[in-house]
């Protein structure tokens, strides 16, 4: 009989290529959907409802895995105080709904895994390179991320494997950050943003679907893994490496960083900062990234 891979956020940019790759490997995937969905083949919905706290326990009690992806977009809308309250909620009143599940139903999985951000480490332009003992930061990137993976802390008190996923900006087909940067790479408008300093830990979304399978794969994994490339990727870098897979070398100027902040407000703080991260961690246990060269990863993704 297959495994079971309970997915939240499956609907989403990384959750359809996972979805995708845990078939390829044999698993069958249940996805929790806010809305009803028909099932077909090897993926079953179930419905749950983050605010009213209910969730088809049938889901939870079916699954070997729980993936965690879901939450609210963090650079989707300025960051006003209830926007702020949304993301936060999203992240950690979800995981507890999931924990209150496990524990009426007396529920063991293999494994609960759930995503995270590099972000973890704060809003901040610096030479240190973070790794997974790194303190977290106090600002609202690294509170998110913080109280989300502390949310996970009772899932592994109750003897359950437990992963944290602390991801980089992530690179895909017609989605991700090159959905907003692509058009415009494309009509040669494309530019750096403020110092161009800023590191922008990437890793391209076959990588971190493949992290994901490893987390469920080698029972050795637990606690916090930081996905991305550790290779000194500037905005600057970055910005020039897309020009060129365009076929141009970028002619405009740095976008100001007062211009962000008045169109962004704080949420600039997402384009402005940025640290680089170490993924000594993750290598250590066996895995390879595919994707190791920007501008091939870029090249695969457009």
């Amino acid at each position: 009989m297959k495994k079971n891979v309970l997915l939240t956020g499956g609907t989403g940019f990384i959750g359809k290529k996972l979805t995708q790759l845990l078939i390829q490997n044999g698993f069958s995937v249940s996805i929790l959907s806010r809305s009803e969905k028909e099932n077909y083949g090897d993926i079953s919905y179930f419905q749950w409802d983050i605010e009213s706290g209910t969730i088809d326990e049938e889901a939870i009690l079916k699954a070997d895995y729980v993936i965690h992806l879901a939450g609210e977009n963090i650079g989707a809308n300025r960051w006003t105080a209830s926007r702020k309250k949304a993301v936060l909620n999203s992240r950690v009143k979800s995981t507890k709904l999931l924990l209150t599940c496990l524990k009426l139903n007396n529920k063991k999985l293999d494994a609960f895994i759930s995503a995270s951000g590099v972000g973890i480490y704060g809003a901040i332009t610096d030479e240190q390179i973070c790794d997974e003992t790194t303190p977290p930061a106090n600002d609202f990137l690294g509170t998110v991320c913080q109280e989300w993976e502390s949310a996970t802390i009772p899932v592994h008190e109750l003897g359950i494997r437990t992963i944290q996923i602390r991801t980089g900006l992530v690179l895909g087909k017609e989605d991700g950050v090159l959905k907003q940067l692509a058009p415009l790479f494309r009509y040669k408008l494309g530019s750096a943003i403020g110092s161009g300093k800023q590191y922008m830990p990437w890793i391209h979304i076959d990588d971190l679907c493949h992290i994901y399978l490893k987390a469920i794969l080698d029972s050795t994994m637990q606690g916090p893994f930081n996905a991305a490339v550790n290779d000194k990727t500037t905005n600057t870098i970055f910005s020039e490496t897309l020009a060129k897979v365009f076929g141009y070398s970028i002619w405009l100027p740095n976008v100001p960083s007062f211009v962000l902040r008045l169109v962004l407000g704080e949420m600039a703080q997402l384009v402005l900062t940025g640290r680089r991260v170490a993924s000594d961690k993750i290598e250590k246990t066996g895995f390879q990234f595919q994707y190791t060269d920007l501008e091939k990863a870029l090249r695969n993704c457009l």
